[in-house]
């Protein structure tokens, strides 16, 4: 009896082990999918937070490209509407701010801007997120034209973007500011076009020249009416607007060559050929330099700033 009982508890024993290894085994297969399935769907949300990441880094790279296009085409139809009217369009971002939400200048609309306004391309992304399921929201949009240096235009687009996951796994808000940089060179100077009457124009270039004491390559610079840059000068947006006798310190001043003016028909004065002096009604004492054009003509500040010895004048302005 005692060794059937023995038995029996070796039985119930075993059992019972087998019975700890079977759940012990089921835990560890339960524990493990779950750890798996946990795994996989971290891996999912990564790839979807990748992918949307990767999605607005390519959003903001194209919206630097649009603003360079809107702020390029705007420059030229505001030219183009001066060289019509014959009059400057005085506010410059309310001008900018026409064009990128109604696609008009002076409430006139423009086929040139249709595809660079913001409803375009706002459209466009919206077209482009839905093909990953994406939802893009631009909230309280503005435009503002700055110089930040002499020689580019800066456009920017400021935003509120809140950019989301249709299924809710992830969530974008921050605020945007994009902008796009235009190279003013080989724009028409307004200010030249508009005080001859459509007469003469100058068109921005940036002087290959910085020894002006050099008097052939002070010469070269002033016949051709190459652009300086210069903190007493107005700068390119100032001309826009016909602000000639603002100091900015994005300025630019070019010479203006009497002599191609006196040929197009333009009647000439003789005073300071620094354009931002000349153009206006400022007229101070002047002088000549020896070895430049008969027609040269600049004031004693100027001559400080470009290293030349003004002395007096002989003859006439195109002997």
């Amino acid at each position: 009896m005692g060794l059937i009982n023995a038995g029996i508890k070796i039985r119930n024993k075993k059992g019972i082990f087998f019975t700890m290894m079977a759940i012990l085994i089921i835990s560890l297969f339960v524990l493990s999918y779950t750890f798996y399935n946990e795994i996989k769907e971290d891996k999912s949300v990564n790839n979807r937070v990748n992918t949307m990441n990767n999605f607005l880094f390519s959003v903001e790279k194209d919206l630097e490209r649009q603003m360079y296009i809107f702020g390029f085409r705007t420059i030229f139809l505001i030219e183009k509407k001066i060289v019509e009217t014959g009059t400057y369009r005085t506010n410059i971002n309310q001008t900018f701010h026409e064009a990128f939400f109604n696609g008009t200048i002076y409430g006139e609309a423009q086929a040139l801007l249709n595809d660079a306004k913001f409803s375009h391309f706002n459209n466009t992304i919206n077209n482009n997120a839905k093909k990953i399921n994406v939802d893009i929201i631009f909230s309280d949009p503005k435009v503002e034209v700055t110089q930040d240096d002499p020689w580019h235009i800066k456009v920017t687009l400021i935003a509120d973007l809140e950019m989301s996951d249709i299924g809710g796994v992830a969530l974008w808000k921050k605020t945007e500011k994009i902008s796009g940089r235009i190279s003013v060179e080989n724009f028409e100077d307004p200010i030249y076009y508009t005080i001859t009457s459509g007469r003469a124009s100058n068109k921005i270039t940036r002087t290959p020249y910085t020894d002006f004491s050099v008097i052939a390559d002070f010469s070269e610079h002033a016949t051709n009416s190459y652009y300086k840059a210069d903190s007493d000068a107005p700068s390119f947006l100032d001309r826009l607007a016909g602000n000639i006798t603002i100091a900015n310190p994005q300025g630019i001043e070019s010479i203006v060559n009497l002599q191609k003016l006196s040929q197009q028909g333009v009647s000439v004065q003789e005073k300071s050929t620094i354009d931002h002096i000349y153009f206006s009604s400022d007229n101070p004492s002047f002088g000549c330099v020896n070895g430049m054009p008969s027609w040269f003509r600049i004031d004693d500040t100027h001559a400080d700033k470009y290293n030349v010895t003004v002395g007096g004048c002989s003859g006439g302005l195109f002997e």
